[in-house]
């Protein structure tokens, strides 16, 4: 199962056209209880993918997308056993954070990268990685002129979560 291109793009689109306009921030959360989900959520998708952590072997997943419209947020849940990883994209600004170990403040990430070949997103290097069999090749498939001859996208986020630099492939070297 694969969100609708729109959902995707959210969530990848500023990995593929970061500006100022249109940035990227991330945050990867540990293994925490899921915070309270407001009553104003729509559930966009669940997706039955494989995950890892801390760069150790894939494991079956579950990814939940949860849209708040009115408060600009959409929570993504990854569920991995009895561990559980939430990441949230906030609107305005264009942030991306995580839920904190032992605690309920989301920070930021540090970084995030797609690789296109493998399918996978993965943030603040390996800390948390999301293999997806469909949902890369359909933002290739919505975005061509952006991703084509591209494997690699990364980024890398300031303090403020605000994207300081993005790469493409060789250009990524060094940029965790």
């Amino acid at each position: 199962m694969c969100c609708p291109p729109s959902d995707q793009n959210r969530l990848v689109r500023p990995l593929l056209y970061a500006s100022a306009a249109c940035a990227l921030v991330t945050a990867l959360a540990s293994t925490l209880a899921v915070s309270p989900v407001r009553a104003a959520t729509t559930e966009l998708y669940t997706l039955e993918t494989t995950c890892s952590v801390k760069g150790g072997q894939p494991q079956p997943c579950v990814v939940k997308a949860m849209d708040d419209e009115e408060a600009g947020v959409t929570t993504y849940v990854h569920t991995l056993g009895k561990s559980v990883f939430s990441i949230r994209v906030s609107d305005a600004p264009l942030t991306m954070s995580a839920m904190a170990p032992g605690s309920k403040d989301w920070v930021r990430l540090s970084s995030a990268g797609a690789r296109f070949s493998t399918n996978t997103i993965c943030f603040n290097d390996r800390e948390l990685c999301v293999v997806n069999p469909n949902y890369l090749n359909s933002v290739r498939e919505d975005r061509p002129d952006a991703s084509a001859g591209r494997d690699l996208v990364g980024v890398k986020f300031g303090d403020d979560g605000r994207v300081i630099i993005t790469c493409w492939d060789e250009g990524c070297e060094g940029v965790k």
